[in-house]
């Protein structure tokens, strides 16, 4: 039997065995032959809004340029690389280090010329050219990007107006439907391919607003920036990511979702930046280990580590333990998701914010502030090895770890500033749950059971109030070159 028998229905392999006999009417009642999907129609009125995006760059390094890979036929590296693999075969010299070229996708938002494209198709180019899928080579200006989310928009100017492809909502979109991309990969304009929405929500560890679409759609190096479609021609994401040990597309892509990205370029296009909410805290996930910590029974929400005293947060009351699980009747299960909730949250807007406070439920109302652009800090006078050997004459050993009051020879020893209060940590178990734990010399242990830490007689007094009411973890917090945050620290004798 044939691979395409196999490939039929049952029924079907049997009505091809069957002898020839009188023509007979298929039954009212049979089905119709299934036919795969076609993107046809998603392609011949999408092509024409997708653009390949080049960028040349100089040089940084000021060497001699290195040859580029293999291109196929009509790309548009053909080319750029056959110039210098003649030069190597012997002809003229090469020249002097010059400008090098980069190439991506974008798409059309609108017909007067707005394009939309990843930031790092664009970033630090010297200039920028949009293609056309008719092969109109366009000069382009940044009009605005968005490092965060990696987005980014240019403008061209055309004589006549051009195709636009209109937006999606990718939160309709569900898991396990169609999706079609377009882009340029590896030169290739205009390449189509499909597939299906494999999940949601995927943090890839690439910004604070981390949302991606992953997809199975063949997504290669040259795709950046281009549009992925839902089975309607609206756009649901941005292509920007691959997840490839070869370098080549094995079936895991990321894209940008349309919900996150419209709002960002709609900004970039009326004010060429973004403006974000803030609220002045920092946050951090809720283990299990810390949400029995605080009695709370679900591992969900936002824990607050830190508050800017001057911040939205801290004019609102929020307080340095609170777990924050709701912002503006959106529930927050997850801690990242806080900061996408504020960041597009309208400057200048009050919004009630549910926080657990000694194990029960509080609202606060804040007043959402514009996120600043952050300087980043260098910490002075950090000692570049392992901390000096400390002996204080105070120290005492809870739990694995050896403690000590915080003295000026201390905070000299460690780098601990004058700002910073508790018991420090001078050495750590090897085979204790505190080291488990990743707790190092040099920590300071500000709080423990949410309450301050002075000596290390406090710290013991938190340990056994915690086993009093039945905990197995006490919940620290620990202050580790100026940065504030949790650590849940089982309590129970180890055994073994």
């Amino acid at each position: 039997m044939t691979a395409l028998a196999l490939a039929l229905p049952a029924a079907a392999q049997d009505a091809a065995q069957a002898p020839p006999g009188p023509s007979a009417s298929p039954p009212a009642s049979a089905a119709p032959a299934y036919r795969p999907p076609s993107f046809a129609e998603v392609a011949r009125t999408q092509l024409d809004t997708v653009v390949n995006i080049s960028t040349t760059q100089a040089n940084p390094h000021g060497g001699p340029r290195m040859e580029g890979p293999d291109t196929p036929p009509g790309s548009p590296f053909e080319e750029f690389f056959r110039e210098f693999r003649n030069r190597q075969r012997g002809g003229p010299p090469m020249p002097q280090p010059g400008p090098s070229m980069a190439l991506g996708s974008g798409f059309i938002i609108d017909q007067a010329g707005y394009v939309v494209t990843n930031n790092h198709v664009v970033a630090e180019a010297a200039e920028i050219a949009v293609t056309l899928h008719d092969g109109t080579r366009l000069p382009a200006k940044m009009v605005g990007a968005d490092e965060a989310t990696d987005l980014a928009l240019l403008k061209v100017e055309s004589r006549k107006p051009l195709p636009a492809a209109r937006w999606g909502d990718s939160e309709r979109v569900q898991v396990g439907d169609w999706v079609v991309a377009i882009g340029n990969p590896f030169g290739l304009g205009g390449s189509v391919t499909a597939g299906i929405l494999s999940a949601r929500a995927r943090d890839i560890q690439q910004g604070p607003y981390d949302e991606y679409l992953q997809t199975d759609a063949s997504i290669n190096r040259g795709n950046s920036g281009g549009p992925l479609y839902n089975t309607d021609g609206e756009i649901i994401g941005i292509n920007t990511a691959i997840y490839s040990p070869t370098g080549g597309s094995v079936g895991i892509g990321f894209a940008v979702p349309s919900s996150l990205a419209k709002p960002v370029i709609d900004q970039l296009k009326e004010q060429g930046r973004v403006r974000r909410g803030w609220l002045g805290v920092q946050v951090q996930r809720v283990t299990p280990d810390i949400a029995d910590s605080l009695g709370i029974d679900d591992p969900k929400g936002a824990l607050v580590t830190s508050v800017s005293p001057d911040s939205p947060a801290g004019m609102a009351g929020v307080r340095q333990g609170d777990v924050v699980t709701a912002f503006d009747g959106k529930p927050v299960e997850q801690m990242r998701q806080l900061p996408r909730l504020v960041a597009t949250t309208e400057i200048g807007r009050k919004v009630p914010m549910t926080v657990l406070r000694g194990g029960k439920a509080e609202t606060v109302t804040v007043t959402v502030g514009e996120l600043q652009p952050q300087t980043q800090q260098v910490a002075a006078a950090g000692s570049s090895g392992p901390p000096r050997s400390a002996a204080p004459t105070e120290a005492n050993s809870v739990l694995g770890l050896t403690l000590a009051p915080l003295t000026p020879g201390l905070r000299e020893t460690f780098s601990i500033g004058s700002d910073v209060d508790g018991v420090v940590v001078t050495n750590v178990g090897d085979d204790s749950t505190a080291s488990d734990r990743g707790l190092d010399p040099g920590d300071v242990i500000v709080e423990a059971g949410q309450e301050p830490v002075r000596t290390p007689e406090d710290l013991n007094a938190r340990i056994k109030q915690a086993k009093a009411e039945g905990r197995k973890t006490l919940l620290m917090l620990v202050s580790r070159d100026g940065d504030l945050r949790y650590i849940p620290l089982p309590i129970e004798d180890r055994k073994g």
